[in-house]
C-alpha cells in the first residue's frame, strides 16, 4: 500500500523517491497534502534557481495549420542535457502555441518601451477624466487598467492557455522545479501572413 502511494505521488509530481516518502510521512499518508507539500518545496527551489545562468536551450518554430501564422521562439536552460529531452521540447512547443493563440507583444513588462506604457496611461486617463474623480483615484484606476494591459500583452503574465488558472510565468516556475534548472524565454517573433 505504502509503495503504491509513493509510486502515485512520484508519477504526479516527478519528485524523487526519498522526497515522496518524506512528503507522505509529513502528511500522514494523505496524497493530496503530499502533492501540495512537494509543489511548495519545488516552487521554493525554483525561485532560488531563477538567477542562474542559462546558455543552453533550443529554438523552435511553430506553424499553425493553414500556414498563415507562425512563431519562432528561443527558450534557454542551463544544460544541453535538459535542452535535448523530449519533455523540454514539448514544453517549448507549448509556449510557442501560447504565443500563437494569445498574441503577446513582449516576454515581460520590463521589455515594454516607456513610450508604449505612457501611451496606454494617456488613453486610460482620457477614458476616466469624465468621471470627475480626484486625481489619486484616477491614478488608481489607470494603474488597475495598466495591470490588465500587462496581463494581455506580456507573455509571462498571460493566463496559460492549457491551464487558465495559472499564468505562463507560474507554469514556467513549475517547469524550473520539475527540470531542476533555470528556464528563460529569451525571445520570440510572431508572424501572421500579410502583417
Amino acid at each position: 500500500m505504502e509503495l503504491e502511494k509513493v509510486r502515485e505521488l512520484r508519477a504526479r509530481t516527478g519528485a524523487g523517491i526519498v522526497d515522496c516518502k518524506n512528503a507522505l510521512t509529513e502528511s500522514d499518508g494523505d496524497i493530496e497534502k503530499a502533492v501540495d507539500s512537494l509543489r511548495k518545496k519545488g516552487l521554493a527551489l525554483a525561485a532560488k534557481k531563477v538567477g542562474r545562468i542559462t546558455k543552453e536551450g533550443i529554438i523552435d518554430a511553430y506553424i499553425h495549420p493553414g500556414d498563415r501564422l507562425g512563431v519562432l521562439i528561443e527558450v534557454n536552460c542551463e544544460t544541453d542535457f535538459v535542452a535535448r529531452t523530449q519533455e523540454f521540447k514539448r514544453f517549448v512547443r507549448d509556449i510557442a502555441l501560447q504565443i500563437a493563440a494569445s498574441e503577446p507583444i513582449a516576454v515581460s513588462r520590463e521589455e515594454l518601451s516607456s513610450d508604449v506604457i505612457e501611451r496606454e496611461k494617456e488613453i486610460y486617463r482620457s477614458m476616466v477624466k469624465d468621471l470627475k474623480k480626484p486625481p489619486e483615484i484616477v491614478e488608481k484606476i489607470v494603474d488597475g487598467k495598466l495591470e490588465k494591459f500587462y496581463a494581455d500583452v506580456c507573455l509571462l503574465e498571460q493566463p496559460y492557455v492549457k491551464i487558465p488558472e495559472k499564468t505562463v510565468g507560474e507554469h514556467i516556475k513549475e517547469q524550473i522545479a520539475k527540470f531542476g534548472e533555470n528556464i528563460v524565454v529569451r525571445r520570440f517573433v510572431r508572424f501572421r501572413l500579410g502583417e
